[in-house]
């Protein structure tokens, strides 16, 4: 009964924290531009991110490391520091979006600009971290996100041609502006598959003191509360496609234009239902990723870490997550545009996932660490042809959007 508990506790946290700006946006902006065209990105990135998410709870359970920890041994410092750099940057510009989708959401609440949103949220998640259990960040946030499921409602109550859909599952080739077609196809995949997500749940499954008798928890965990993830992420594509298409925006360019997904349904409620899910899935993810920087820095040098021990206890460690959060919110405190930040971060996540998944796989082979349950061929494939996919698709299609190929 316990372990029933724990995984129900597990596939909410993953629901919850699954959908956050990255995920929300991406899917809104290629719903909008391509209908059901990147239906396929949405499947790949969430079956990819089902096979790291099992495998790094698998590693932190039979080997009692973090993916940090494991790294950093495996291979050295000095070969640590290049996938350390890329994360500590790719979460930062990460982070600063999360800040950004919170303060968006404060906007369209109070019509109050979003910029003087950036410090206070900032501070907010701040002194959740700074109070708060990791059980209570892990669990607590996650369960308010269950809120996003109001996008697999909507998307059933449109009445969507289940057909067209599934036709979407098959990647094609554009009909029409093919560099934004593969840009957002790797944003997709870049905000699926996010290292934070799959590092932090390493991190978690220590904290919690993970054994090999949790093996079957993590697997119910990984395919079933990522597999959820990704439906609620398919939800909001459908509903931008036949939404934001039947008023015309055939292109998000503004945050602004997302609360129109929901209101054609539910009226007033759906803007409530928009604004919460957009301010509690991305308050979640800032709390996540804060506390990720944290974790790799912390675990990367030998420091004292743990969400549950006190500041006092770990004061590096309370540094990391309090510097990042303050250097986030300035460039959304300075204006910079959330939107176009988080679609850009989300490319670059894909472009830097060759650096953290590729030592992590070695490590899921090397029997010194996982014995036994090392990974088999299935995994190994699945995860590199993902990856490669992702990381070509990011190599071409960012030079094109940044200097306007068509």
């Amino acid at each position: 009964m316990k372990k029933l508990f724990e995984i129900s506790l597990g596939i909410v946290t993953s629901v919850g924290g699954f959908l956050e700006v990255g995920s929300m946006a991406t899917a809104a902006q290629a719903g909008a531009t391509f209908g059901f065209r990147l239906v396929w990105a949405i499947l790949l990135g969430t079956i990819c991110i089902i096979f790291l998410v099992e495998m790094a709870g698998r590693f932190a359970a039979v080997s009692g490391h973090t993916i940090t920890d494991g790294i950093r041994e495996r291979f050295g410092f000095n070969a640590f520091l290049w996938p350390l750099s890329a994360i500590l940057l790719v979460n930062f510009m990460v982070m600063s979006a999360e800040i950004g989708g919170v303060s968006i959401a404060a906007e369209l609440a109070t019509g109050v600009g979003f910029q003087w949103w950036a410090l206070p949220v900032a501070f907010l998640a701040w002194l959740f971290l700074w109070k708060g259990t990791f059980g209570f960040i892990e669990k607590g946030v996650a369960i308010l996100g269950l809120v996003t499921l109001c996008f697999v409602i909507a998307a059933v109550m449109l009445k969507p041609d289940w057909k067209q859909v599934a036709a979407g599952a098959v990647p094609g080739l554009p009909e029409h502006d093919a560099a934004s077609y593969w840009f957002m196809a790797v944003s997709i995949l870049g905000a699926s598959i996010s290292p934070y997500l799959f590092m932090f749940y390493s991190s978690g499954a220590v904290e919690d003191h993970w054994d090999k008798t949790y093996l079957g928890t993590n697997r119910a965990i990984a395919g079933l509360g990522m597999s959820f993830g990704g439906t609620i992420s398919l939800g909001v594509l459908i509903v931008a496609a036949l939404v934001l298409g039947a008023h015309g925006i055939n292109q998000v360019n503004d945050y602004h234009q997302l609360p129109l997904m929901l209101i054609p349904l539910f009226g007033f409620w759906g803007f409530v239902l928009f604004v919460a899910s957009l301010a509690i899935a991305c308050f979640g993810a800032a709390l996540e990723i804060g506390l990720q920087q944290a974790y790799l820095v912390a675990q990367g040098f030998g420091w004292t870490w743990g969400e549950d021990l006190k500041p006092r206890t770990d004061p590096a460690f309370c540094g990391v997550y309090t510097l990042s959060l303050l250097l986030a919110a300035i460039p959304i405190a300075l204006g910079l545009d959330p939107l176009k930040l988080t679609i850009f971060s989300m490319a670059l996540t894909a472009a830097s996932l060759p650096l953290t998944v590729v030592p992590f796989l070695f490590l899921l082979n090397d029997e010194r660490y996982v014995g036994e349950h090392r990974n088999g061929m299935i995994s190994n494939a699945a995860v590199i042809f993902i990856v490669a996919l992702g990381f070509v698709l990011a190599v071409v299609s960012i030079p094109l959007q940044i200097f306007g190929g068509s």
